[in-house]
């Protein structure tokens, strides 16, 4: 491919990695100092980032401006290019941070060879009058910076926190439309994330608090006798099932994202899995109602059954916090929570009183003189 005809058509894979995305601002509403103008910016896909530029194609020139804000005090941003691939290793990245001296803005640049070399290096391509600048208003800063595009450039971003959603947001800059769009690598993780914590919302913050209520509670009641096992177990046996897909999408996950770990929220998806598969299969060694051991089953049965359930709800909420899905969603599951809590507080106390008023009645219930109608009457003491 010839460098005019690149320049026509020139397909630019952008890697952007933002850790606090507090720009609210659209990319039509921002200005530069020293009347800086670009013809095309886009307001990039996810995490709250800003791509402005202006593609010379007789000299096949990019100029850019790329917006985003440190995550704290003495964060840095950056914005990269990769010439032989469309993922961070191998990019070539310019970096701005505020020198922690001077508190000035400075731009340097790094060559990227693995997750865990970073380097000062000159680029392995043409680049110039690249500076940087920060927003008072805001505390974002900009990367400005003209590249030389060649046939085999592959552009990316990256900004400086390796976190899942950061490694997976990609896309494609389109240099002759002036548009973006996402990788299919980067949907197919995100619909893979969406898939694990549905199941994992589902299964371990639902289904299983559920299926405890109901074996607490409805059980008292004795009209409900058998029937509330039964259901129970369906929303156990569902709860691990469904709960155990989940896990497996977790596993795959973590195998197809090498530099990524939250060791908290795989700990605890670890013991909830070994948990409930120890719960679920000792069904099968429940003792009889009347055997000497069934005493230290339920023991066991009980207290393995409430570690799940507050180890299921805590995970789904750092799920919540490692996904970050839109308000509404963690909201949702708070108000389902509180619902479920709020039911049981309720049931707690009419169970109390159904309980009491069976003992009671037990208790108050006039001697017939027969000893439980087994034939043999006796006589009353006095």
């Amino acid at each position: 491919m010839s460098p005019s005809s690149a320049a026509a058509f020139l397909r630019f894979t952008f890697w952007k990695l933002l850790i606090s995305p507090a720009v609210s601002l659209t990319c039509s509403t921002q200005k530069f100092n020293k009347n800086q103008v670009f013809s095309t910016c886009i307001d990039l896909p996810s995490l709250s980032s800003y791509l402005h530029f202006i593609y010379d194609s007789p000299i096949t020139t990019l100029s850019v401006a790329f917006v985003a804000t440190p995550p704290k005090s003495g964060g840095w941003i950056a914005w990269a290019i990769n010439p032989k691939a469309t993922g961070m290793v191998g990019s070539q990245a310019l970096v701005a941070y505020k020198n922690s001296t001077t508190g000035v803005p400075v731009v340097r640049t790094y060559d990227i060879s693995s997750y865990s070399s970073i380097v000062p290096k000159d680029l392995s391509f043409a680049v110039w009058d690249k500076t940087t600048a920060e927003s008072r208003s805001d505390g974002s800063l900009v990367i400005f910076a003209k590249i030389k595009v060649t046939a085999d450039l592959a552009a990316s971003g990256k900004i400086n926190q390796f976190a899942a959603a950061n490694l997976q947001s990609k896309g494609t800059l389109d240099l002759k439309n002036g548009h973006t769009s996402g990788s299919s690598g980067g949907d197919t993780t995100i619909k893979k994330k969406n898939i694990h914590g549905i199941l994992n919302g589902v299964s371990w913050g639902i289904l299983f608090p559920l299926g405890a209520m109901i074996a607490r509670y409805i059980r008292a009641f004795e009209s409900a006798d058998p029937a509330w096992f039964y259901l129970h177990m369906l929303c156990q046996i569902s709860g691990y099932a469904i709960g155990v897909a989940g896990w497996g999408t977790g596993l795959k996950l973590g195998s197809e994202s090498p530099g990524i770990m939250y060791s908290g929220h795989r700990n605890i998806g670890i013991a909830l899995f070994v948990l409930a598969t120890v719960q679920i299969f000792a069904l099968f060694l429940r003792p009889k109602k009347d055997h000497k051991y069934r005493f230290y089953w339920n023991i066991y049965h009980h207290g393995v059954g409430y570690a799940v359930l507050v180890l299921g709800i805590l995970n789904v909420f750092k799920g919540f916090d490692i996904l970050n899905p839109d308000r509404k969603w963690k909201l949702a599951y708070m108000i389902i929570i509180i619902a479920l809590g709020a039911i049981s507080f309720l049931l707690e106390a009419i169970t109390w009183v159904v309980v009491l008023k069976r003992k009671s009645g037990k208790s108050n219930k006039p001697y017939d003189g027969y000893n439980n109608g087994q034939g043999g009457q006796q006589t009353l003491a006095t």
